[in-house]
């Protein structure tokens, strides 16, 4: 190692250890569950938006395959269905994490 990284090191560890000192607990807590809200509700935001863009994209392209190939229709259903399902299942995914960001506090001590 050379003297500058030393150097570097030994800065940040005593110019930087003193930030990471146990502060009042309260107002940890509540940044933190003030960072969680704002999280989680950014997440449900895009991912919701996201969903509904996949889900109409789908719809609409399943219409014109169906409009191309009405024999194909069975077939194209099912693979909609299937799909829709995918896409709605990530939305809840994004639902029931944002739920746990709302109330659990998974990052208080």
């Amino acid at each position: 190692m050379s003297t500058r990284a030393v150097l570097t090191f030994a800065f940040v560890l005593v110019v930087g250890a003193p930030l990471y000192a146990q502060g009042e607990a309260a107002s940890l807590n509540i940044e933190i569950a003030k960072w969680s809200i704002i999280t989680a509700g950014f997440a449900l935001g895009i991912g919701a938006g996201l969903a509904a863009l996949g889900q109409g994209r789908a719809v609409a392209a399943a219409a014109e395959g169906i409009a191309r190939n009405p024999g194909a229709a069975a077939d194209i259903r099912g693979v909609l269905l299937l799909g829709l399902v995918l896409i709605e299942s990530l939305a809840i995914y994004v639902f029931v994490i944002s739920l746990i960001l709302f109330f659990l506090k998974p990052f208080s001590a």
